[in-house]
């Protein structure tokens, strides 16, 4: 290659810092294209974004695209969400997970590549990042205990639907109660008999100063903990039984969003003619 690679570098980097296999870190980001843009927009997230602008990066090791067709919006609770306005917005979803320990290492290097990919003219505008965050882990739950995928699977093993839930706690004060609740209390009892193999928990940070314009700065780093759920089933086929009334207490927080997705198919246009 004539361009200068640093090739040097990389043995030295690799001979040092946490390399194992728990996702520490995740990126949890939901996207609307702008009305027209959908198949373009579809297009350049899988057939360039999604390598060169994600797994192509350090210790970013595992990641899946979910969409949300019209009927699934329209499951969508609560009517008035912090997160989303209208509530319908977000017709993509994306998940990443990265390294435990690597979160730093990995945005000094994601920061950098998109702007490249920007002066490159790499990257498609006509999107909103509705809801864009880069998160620790705080727990996981499972269904069979140690029976069934791990977390680190989560990403690879083809779940049939995932739900996107985010609370908020009452104050940064209350987080931790809440985290407790859901974490030895609620989701046990919510996961047993119900069609979702496990639930992973993540509190957002915020992001870089130098982070790129169109995505703006993290909300709620105090106070929100956003929860994916991995089902086993279509979420059209539980969502009244299982999903159709997730809270939390009053006194412990808010549910600000609850929002059902299904797998994309990579290489495929399936669905963007749905998502309207």
């Amino acid at each position: 290659m004539s361009e200068e690679t640093r090739s040097d570098l990389y043995a030295g980097l690799a001979a040092v810092g946490p390399y194992g296999v728990h996702p520490g870190h995740a990126l949890i980001t939901m996207v609307e294209p702008h009305p027209g843009h959908e198949y373009a927009y579809n297009r350049w997230y899988e057939e360039d974004h999604y390598y060169a602008g994600a797994m192509a990066m350090p210790w970013m090791y595992a990641g899946r695209r979910w969409v949300a067709t019209r009927d699934l919006q329209l499951l969508r609770h609560p009517e008035k969400s912090a997160i989303a306005q209208p509530v319908t917005v977000g017709c993509y979803l994306s998940t990443y997970w990265i390294t435990e320990g690597r979160h730093a290492d990995h945005m000094r290097w994601t920061v950098a590549i998109n702007k490249r990919l920007n002066r490159d003219a790499r990257v498609h505008h006509a999107r909103t990042h509705v809801f864009t965050a880069f998160q620790d882990h705080e727990a996981t739950v499972y269904r069979d205990g140690a029976a069934g995928p791990r977390d680190f699977h989560a990403l690879d093993h083809p779940y049939a639907g995932l739900v996107l839930q985010v609370v908020d706690a009452e104050s940064p004060q209350r987080r931790a109660a809440l985290l407790e609740w859901l974490r030895d209390r609620h989701l046990p009892r919510r996961l047993r008999n119900s069609p979702a193999a496990l639930v992973t928990v993540f509190r957002p940070v915020p992001l870089p100063g130098d982070r790129m314009t169109y995505v703006k700065q993290v909300e709620g780093v105090d106070t929100r903990l956003t929860l994916l759920w991995f089902l086993e089933a279509d979420p059209r086929d539980c969502w009244e039984e299982h999903f159709s009334d997730l809270d939390v207490p009053r006194e412990l927080g808010r549910t600000e969003l609850v929002a059902p997705f299904i797998p994309t198919v990579p290489g495929t246009d399936r669905y963007v003619d749905r998502l309207r």
